[in-house]
């Protein structure tokens, strides 16, 4: 067992201009004291600002969250532990803001900006492990669970993951996890959830870190993880279903997908408890009112816009969207959309909800009816879908149900993580 808590690096934002108020004194690497207001620019010495004084604490300006999501906004947001300046690789004539913290501190905020710090115990718990062991998964010195390699995909779907950071272990927004410093509300429950839960992660296997994913809603049925990203398989990230019974369960196959998308199956994750909601729902989230099962229309030409601007290629009319391959949950990972000036072929789970929506769409579990004019031309396309979310692992608002209904997080964990083990990696 590891006695030390792990230290993260954390990018925060990426600027031509980093505006950072020092709330207390910090050092940096010379030994001089900064308090107050200050820019940061390219020709700003690349090195860290310590924290000197107790409960210091900085404050970066127009922090940008939920980058090319539906609810992306700039605000403020305070952090504690120290601040690193440094030029960001990709960018030549950008610096990020990198914040340099140990794992428990990290884990109070993300709790609490990934849901609600008030919610129930359990789920805040359960919350706790996951973001514990995925995060420690992205560092060198942990090692992830294996799981079996599978064929390679096929060559005409696109799959995202996370990309490699050079400079920082983790980014700060969804593409990892929501990571909002001191701005969210870190409440009592939050602290003693991660408290209570020091140094535990989820294994699997021979001891490796579980690749501890988690999503809004699934919509009544887990996603396997090789639906929407690489070609590994692992025995803990399976479709499972969201309900007290649990086990397995698969609806690939097209009509069994349309029958339970169109349909209401009682899960976990089927709730319109607003009491429960709030405790996973942040303000910003809170636009989204249907996610259980949601309805999206376009007109045809409306679509075809949309296509054109997001793929860079005019089909023509659009003639059909038709599922060629859906995961066990129903999310189509191989799209075909057909034209009168042709056809394309998109996938994995990621891209199909870029697509066919100006964000993201919220799921790919979908089915597609049309309203067709006399020559037989679809005139309306209308999306019928199921959940929030790529739907692979702990489902947020079916794990909040659960810790209501008096499941521990411990139950609550092998529900979304079977064939996993809790194990207490440090003190």
């Amino acid at each position: 067992m590891n006695h030390k808590i792990p230290e993260l690096t954390v990018g925060i934002v990426s600027a031509e201009e980093i505006k950072v108020h020092f709330n207390g004194t910090f050092e940096d690497a010379s030994g001089a004291s900064l308090t107050g207001s200050h820019t940061f620019t390219i020709d700003s010495p690349e090195q860290d600002y310590k924290p000197v004084s107790e409960g210091a604490t900085f404050t970066l300006r127009g922090v940008i969250i939920g980058i090319d999501f539906h609810w992306e906004q700039a605000e403020d947001q305070t952090f504690s532990g120290a601040l690193r300046i440094a030029r960001n690789p990709n960018k030549p004539n950008e610096l990020y803001a990198i914040n340099i913290v140990d794992t428990e501190e990290y884990l109070m905020s993300v709790i609490s900006s990934e849901m609600r710090g008030t919610a129930n115990m359990p789920l805040l718990k359960a919350h706790a492990v996951i973001s514990r062991s995925w995060v420690l998964a992205q560092l060198d010195t942990y090692e992830l669970a294996k799981g079996e390699q599978l064929p390679p995909s096929d060559p005409e779907l696109t799959w995202y993951d996370k990309e490699d950071h050079t400079i920082f272990d983790v980014c700060a927004d969804d593409h990892c996890q929501r990571y909002q410093g001191l701005t969210r509300d870190v409440t009592e429950q939050a602290r003693e959830a991660v408290m209570s839960t020091r140094g535990e992660v989820l294994t699997a296997d021979e001891g490796g870190l579980v690749d501890a994913r988690f999503h809004k809603c699934c919509g009544g049925i887990l996603e396997r993880f090789e639906s929407c990203w690489g070609d590994t398989s692992y025995n803990y990230l399976q479709p499972v279903r969201d309900d007290a019974e649990g086990g397995l369960a698969d609806v690939s196959e097209e009509r069994a997908a349309q029958e339970f998308i169109l349909g209401r199956p009682d899960s976990f994750c089927n709730t319109s408890d607003q009491k429960i909601l709030e405790q996973v729902l942040n303000s910003y989230d809170q636009t989204t009112t249907d996610f259980y099962r949601w309805t999206v229309e376009y007109s045809a030409q409306e679509l075809r816009t949309l296509l054109t601007k997001k793929s860079g290629r005019d089909l023509g009319e659009i003639l059909a969207i038709e599922p060629i391959l859906r995961g066990p949950s129903g999310r189509i990972y191989k799209l075909k959309i057909r034209g009168t000036e042709g056809e394309m072929i998109v996938g994995k789970e990621l891209e199909v909800r870029r697509l066919l929506s100006e964000s993201h769409l919220y799921s790919s579990a979908f089915v597609v009816e049309t309203k067709d004019n006399e020559q037989g031309r679809p005139t309306h396309f209308t999306l019928k879908g199921a959940g929030w979310g790529h739907g692979v692992g702990l489902c947020q608002i079916g794990a909040a149900v659960m810790g209501e209904k008096g499941y521990s997080y411990e139950e609550i964990l092998l529900h979304y993580y079977p064939n996993t083990e809790l194990k207490k990696i440090y003190e």
